[in-house]
């Protein structure tokens, strides 16, 4: 069975940092593309950001380029999403995903599998 587990959520101030961790069981993440995506209520679900299964290539939003990180830890089977200078718009339920393709896909239909998500909140 397939698990990806998120950790590494909570509250933060803006100018804060925080690091999520995608910890995945039932499936080897070296071939697999993974992503971070966020959604608040009522919104749709959006790519933060992803990453080939070979670690190159990252691709992040406009609204985060430059202040997150996606990094992958292929030994470890976990993925890791460094978040630096927070803002409140970055409050979301953060979510992990996989998807088996050499290309990553930016929508969220494009993968395969979920983690439950984690919260993070930024105040002002």
């Amino acid at each position: 069975q397939v698990q990806l587990v998120e950790s590494g959520g909570g509250l933060a101030q803006a100018g804060g940092s925080l690091r999520l961790s995608c910890a995945a069981s039932g499936l080897t993440i070296s071939r697999y593309a993974m992503a971070w995506f966020r959604q608040t209520p009522g919104k749709e679900r959006e790519l933060v950001s992803h990453i080939r299964y070979t670690a190159g290539y990252p691709y992040y939003a406009d609204s985060v380029k430059g202040r997150f990180t996606i990094s992958r830890d292929n030994a470890k089977n976990t993925v890791y999403l460094q978040m630096n200078s927070l803002k409140p718009e970055d409050t979301a339920v953060y979510y992990c995903a996989a998807e088996r393709s050499v290309v990553p896909g930016i929508t969220p239909e494009e993968y395969e599998y979920w983690g439950r998500g984690t919260q993070v909140t930024v105040s002002s």
